[in-house]
């Protein structure tokens, strides 16, 4: 068997292994075994590549090959031991880059090596050599389009621009131009292929790029990642064409594919258009008065809150990005274990786009140690809430608001909502009465079965479990209320 059957076999097996890979990824009690598949498939389609171009290379490049493996494995395994979990989103995005940035690279490549040596030399001679052109011309173009807009994701979900949307007079009208510019600039280049043309549309992808996702606000940056997604992995299936791997054609149709689908679950989860994520055409600030408090609001402490838990005999946590931010998964989930063994039926229920990433809240909870079989999704514990004696909204705001439901002029209307609210008792952990990051005002916070419990949520969780430690067990339902009324706070910067 030489060498290009064997990195073809090999293919196949690492190509099994990515499938067995996502399939894991969909399940937590799989997750491990999910990753390991990856793992596993990424290092055998290395090693493949690496023997097949070994003998079309000098053994200085092979070594250069080697060295930049082990430089950027090294780079890799110093920011996994460093990020952050509220970091993820950022990190994952400028990964994204990466992809876009090599794709664009790629393209260039395969353009230059055909001009060197000419179509007649090459494997893209004759008939094939127009497809070849098209095939250079749309791979930058995507490539383009994620890299610039992995970068403004990044600065966006890290808070080194502002999250606002950028709101240019007919945002619409210049993606749409910007589209119709990349086909007639395609069909000319494929006619008459010109180094011109090739910065033209470099150009012209890295600035629409951009445009698209600095024209969403940062509030919907969640669809905006998992989308980025996608683009990375059609541009990696481009940059597979180009290379002739069939390997990275699979890998990236996989990534573009599944991205793409988990990008349309998270539209429905936010009643947005998936047709104006991907033109950009969403992202639009709440309308001035967002933030106006719309009544009095009741406050409660962590002694009170206990003693509701302690009485309580079922209890819903639905968590967002404050939890995150607060690193207040671990006090959870003793909170949770305390609870359970004094016979309290603990659950979480958690949101299609709770947080800042797709599965940030479930990967968040599963670091600490909460059971797989208690963490249940939106359609899954929506119908229990109105039977829960508390509720426990840790962070979480947008994604409990009852305007999404009851308010038809709500700029979230229509969102699925966790309907929290028809709980005997509702705890809101915050750190003010801020309106979240769609910039709406929830009503949640001033109905007569809700009490905010202000501060930072790992310190009032840690408070609450003291206070439980000296409060014996409860057989009764909780009893209503919680606090006293208040005057509203000021506002500052939600975290959810």
């Amino acid at each position: 068997m030489n060498a290009t059957t064997t990195a073809q076999a090999a293919d196949i097996v690492a190509a099994l292994l990515f499938i067995l890979s996502l399939a894991g990824l969909s399940q937590h009690r799989t997750s491990r075994a999910g990753v390991v598949f990856g793992i596993a498939g990424m290092g055998l389609a290395l090693i493949a590549t690496i023997v097949l171009a070994a003998g079309e290379i000098s053994s200085t490049a092979t070594v250069l090959i080697l060295l930049a493996m082990v430089l950027g494995g090294a780079i890799g395994l110093w920011r996994a031991r460093l990020v952050a979990m509220t970091e993820m989103p950022e990190l994952i995005a400028i990964l994204h880059s990466f992809v876009g940035v090599a794709a664009v690279l790629v393209g260039w490549n395969s353009y230059f090596e055909v001009e060197a040596k000419g179509a007649a030399q090459t494997h893209v001679a004759g008939e094939l050599l127009r497809i070849h052109h098209a095939e250079v011309f749309i791979g930058i173009f995507i490539g383009a389009v994620t890299f610039t807009g992995s970068v403004i994701a990044f600065l966006k979900l890290s808070a080194r621009i502002k999250s606002s949307p950028l709101m240019l007079p007919g945002k619409n009208a210049l993606n749409l131009g910007a589209l119709a510019a990349f086909v007639a600039l395609t069909v000319w280049f494929t006619i008459t292929p010109s180094l011109g043309l090739m910065i033209a549309v470099t150009v012209l992808a890295l600035a629409l790029g951009l445009h698209l996702v600095a024209a969403i606000g940062g509030g919907d940056m969640p669809v905006v990642v998992s989308m980025l997604n996608s683009y990375s992995g059609w541009a990696a299936a481009a940059a597979g064409f180009l290379l002739d791997n069939n390997l990275l054609i699979v890998t990236g149709a996989l990534v573009g594919s599944s991205g793409a689908y988990l990008s349309y679950i998270m539209c429905k989860g936010m009643n947005r258009s998936f047709i104006s994520v991907i033109a950009g055409g969403f992202g639009i600030e709440a309308p001035a008065g967002g933030d106006a408090e719309q009544g009095e609001h009741r406050e409660t402490n962590a002694d009170e809150a206990a003693e509701l838990l302690g009485e309580a005999t079922s209890v819903i946590i639905t968590p967002g990005y404050g939890m995150a931010v607060a690193q207040a998964q671990h006090p959870v989930a003793e909170l949770t274990r305390v609870l359970r063994e004094r016979g309290v039926e603990v659950r979480f229920g958690i949101h299609p786009v709770a947080g800042r990433l797709p599965g940030h809240m479930n990967v968040l909870l599963a670091e600490a140690k909460v059971p797989y079989d208690v963490v249940l999704e939106l359609d899954e514990i929506n119908d229990d809430f109105d039977s829960t004696s508390v509720v426990l909204v840790i962070g979480a705001n947008d994604t409990v608001n009852p305007a999404a439901a009851e308010d038809p002029t709500s700029p979230i209307a229509g969102m699925p909502v966790l309907h929290v609210w028809e709980a005997e008792n509702v705890i809101v952990f915050k750190r003010s009465m801020a309106s979240g990051y769609a910039g709406v005002q929830n009503p949640l916070f001033f109905r007569e079965n809700s009490s905010m419990l202000f501060g930072d949520a790992k310190q009032s969780v840690e408070n609450i479990l003291r206070a439980l430690d000296s409060t014996p067990s409860g057989t009764g339902p909780a009893k209503a209320g919680g606090g006293s009324a208040q005057q509203p706070v000021a506002a500052g910067t939600s975290a959810d």
